[in-house]
């Protein structure tokens, strides 16, 4: 049986993209991750909703993006994450390094934080990116469907790093509802884990003091969603925010792959609470995930029409 630790740490994260074949292009050619949903914006059915994930989608490893054409950039503040990064294997830093320069990734140069290789680097939208080498991974699965051999491949998030005024409110959240335990500060940032989560599991706060806020935009992240094993542990989630915050969330919401709850942390950051159940094989064999475009039942019946609007992407 999973212990509850296990459950606690990222579920997702979803961000803004700029043109559909080109955010498909990098995150799937570039950084070898596996397309493992393409659906629509539940809320905007005339806009695409990529999953990029390991082979399975599974929590810790799913970044997502809404892709709009014409999409304005956004600008990083106060307010929003910084960077979202990824789990790879400590020897293949020099292989990431290199790809980038090969790729033409604006990147910048190998740096050391909280005692790990990491190089941050921009997606073609200017989305905050690292990759962190960490020891002792190169046996965890990867997905090895792209152009990434699978002992460079990416193993899920590392972390998320949040650009706040202050961290103690937000740590609040992470502590008492999320799961999270601060476990060291280096410089400006403050560093929660969530238990012995591997995959996910870190959530930096870099405290910026008085900043420009965001502004949301191609290249932001839109919200950060967290795990709840199940219903009922998401619902005591909502009730511990309410009863010791005052704060709420909104009602629950079917995302077809898990359902989720959503809210503003004290540092405005969008959270969500996402289930682990059901996962992306709930309506395709996990061999064809991403393959087809899925929508959820409400949509069926306008297929046709959706289509039509979507921008052809291969």
């Amino acid at each position: 049986m999973t212990t509850k630790t296990n459950t606690h740490g990222i579920h997702h994260v979803t961000a803004i993209a700029g043109p559909a074949q080109r955010n498909l292009d990098f995150y799937t050619r570039v950084l070898g991750l596996r397309l493992v949903k393409k659906t629509v914006n539940f809320d905007d059915p005339g806009t695409y909703h990529f999953y990029f994930g390991d082979e399975a989608g599974s929590p810790g490893t799913i970044l997502t993006f809404f892709p709009w054409e014409h999409v304005a950039p956004g600008r990083l503040g106060v307010g929003e994450t910084q960077e979202t990064v990824f789990r790879v294997p400590e020897g293949a830093v020099g292989y990431w390094t290199h790809r980038f320069v090969e790729k033409g990734v604006a990147h910048d140069a190998p740096a050391r934080r909280f005692g790990e290789s990491i190089v941050s680097f921009r997606d073609p939208d200017g989305m905050r990116l690292a990759i962190v080498g960490v020891p002792g991974i190169e046996n965890e699965p990867a997905w090895t469907g792209g152009d990434v051999p699978a002992e460079f491949a990416i193993r899920g998030f590392h972390s998320v790093n949040l650009l706040l005024k202050d961290a103690a409110p937000t740590g609040a959240i992470l502590t008492d509802v999320l799961g999270f335990t601060e476990i060291g500060r280096e410089e400006s940032l403050v560093r929660f884990k969530a238990g012995d989560t591997a995959i996910g599991g870190i959530v930096d706060i870099h405290v910026a003091g008085s900043f420009l806020p965001g502004r949301m935009g191609g290249g932001s992240v839109h919200h950060i969603a967290f795990r709840a094993a199940d219903d009922a542990e998401e619902l005591a989630m909502v009730k511990k925010l309410a009863e010791n915050h005052g704060l709420h969330t909104t009602e629950q919401k079917d995302r077809n792959y898990f359902r989720s709850v959503y809210f503003r942390e004290p540092g405005h950051v969008l959270f969500e609470i996402a289930t682990d159940v059901p996962g992306f094989a709930i309506d395709e064999p996990l061999a064809s995930l991403g393959q087809s475009l899925k929508l959820p039942p409400v949509y069926e019946s306008r297929r046709s029409d959706i289509e039509k609007v979507l921008p052809e992407v291969a």
